[in-house]
């Protein structure tokens, strides 16, 4: 069975100067493999993936493993206490208004400087632990910088550090209210499969701010360069996705064994598991470009019923929602119905039945494949 080892990470202090941590949960095999980092809330309202890694965290207990597996499920302290009444407001850092998914760092300048120093006669893990170890390096030097960084924005850089030095990333989230879907970079689109995930995003490799983002384009920028420069072609092997498990602000144990399993199947196939035979589900897996991942904006304010449910499909024309307006109450314009403007595939929609103009009300897959 693998080592367990139990550490915390200061993350953050208070305003009374007390440090605030977020638990490690390290599993160690006996044999060498790959490492693996798999977080959860890092927006604060989405707790579902904290159920997802006490689900691995039980089952990883009694399974053999090859390399490293590391879990650090409320890694946001922050954002989780941040309440309004009954809602969690933890999207946002409360200080400097940035989306706690959207302070990680990526340097082109410092790849394309590295991709200098690789050579064809030096090994792949060679050049990993080389490009880890100044990765991490520009990382904590960040974060010692003489005028500092926010709130979240540091949070951000120290998860990094432990993410960086994995070759699979897992972050897990929450829609508002949502149905099961994966980002998945385009160089990686095979493990798409690998999940039983229904819903499958294919993203650029283009780094927007996110943690799979900070991952996986420095590795496949430095793969793209050295290949370019150098006749052998190299495959770093390191992957970063995205997890959406369901709605936030609420959490279920029988679906988030179910995601855990899924997470365990992924292993398996990436040789993580020594004695399982988990294998993907034969299941629908449909797939869309990011450019074809579209939000529907509401034209006018009023109350919703949101008619399509995530998951389900509507044709052009068929209704979508359906908004009253309580000015209008005594006539035909009472009620107004909103039209699926092409046919699509419901991913999640807003969680409040109160909504104003311009309000993302939907998000949709459209122009969608079968993988």
């Amino acid at each position: 069975m693998p080592q367990f080892i139990k550490q915390h990470l200061v993350v953050a202090q208070n305003a009374s100067g007390r440090n605030m941590n977020v638990p490690l949960y390290r599993f160690v095999g006996d044999e060498q493999g790959p490492k693996v980092y798999i977080q959860s809330s890092i927006h604060g309202a989405e707790v579902q993936g904290n159920v997802v890694i006490y689900h691995l965290i039980q089952k990883l207990q009694n399974m053999p493993i090859r390399g490293e597996i590391i879990l650090v499920p409320n890694c946001n302290p922050v954002g989780t206490n941040i309440k309004a009444g009954e809602y969690t407001l933890g999207r946002f850092d409360p200080v400097n208004g940035t989306n706690w998914n959207r302070g990680y760092h990526f340097d082109q300048a410092f790849v394309e400087e590295f991709a200098t120093t690789v050579n064809t006669a030096e090994s792949v893990e060679s050049i990993k632990q080389r490009f880890r170890a100044a990765m991490k390096k520009q990382l904590q030097d960040k974060l010692a910088q003489d005028w500092g960084v926010g709130l979240a924005q540091r949070l951000n850089l120290m998860l990094q550090q432990l993410a960086f030095d994995a070759d699979y990333v897992l972050d897990l989230h929450n829609g508002p209210v949502s149905t099961r879907h994966i980002y998945v970079p385009e160089y990686a689109k095979k493990s798409a499969s690998l999940f039983n995930i229904p819903h499958v995003i294919l993203i650029p490799q283009v780094f927007s701010g996110a943690l799979d983002e900070a991952t996986f384009c420095p590795w496949w920028l430095l793969t793209d360069l050295v290949n370019q420069q150098e006749s052998r072609q190299f495959n770093f092997d390191v992957e970063a996705f995205t997890l959406e498990m369901g709605s936030q602000e609420v959490i279920d144990f029988a679906e988030g064994e179910i995601d855990a399993t899924g997470i365990l199947t992924y292993l398996t196939a990436k040789k993580v598991l020594v004695e399982s035979e988990l294998i993907p589900k034969e299941m629908s897996r449909k797939a869309v470009l990011l450019e074809d991942y579209k939000i529907l904006y509401s034209k006018q304010g009023g109350i919703v019923e949101y008619m399509l449910k995530p998951g389900e499909s509507a044709n052009k024309g068929d209704v979508l929602a359906r908004v009253l307006n309580v000015d209008n109450l005594e006539s035909e314009n009472a009620t107004s119905d909103i039209l699926a403007p092409c046919d699509l595939v419901a991913i999640l929609h807003f969680p409040s039945a109160s909504i104003l103009s311009g309000t993302q009300l939907y998000k949709c897959f459209t122009k969608y494949f079968e993988l």
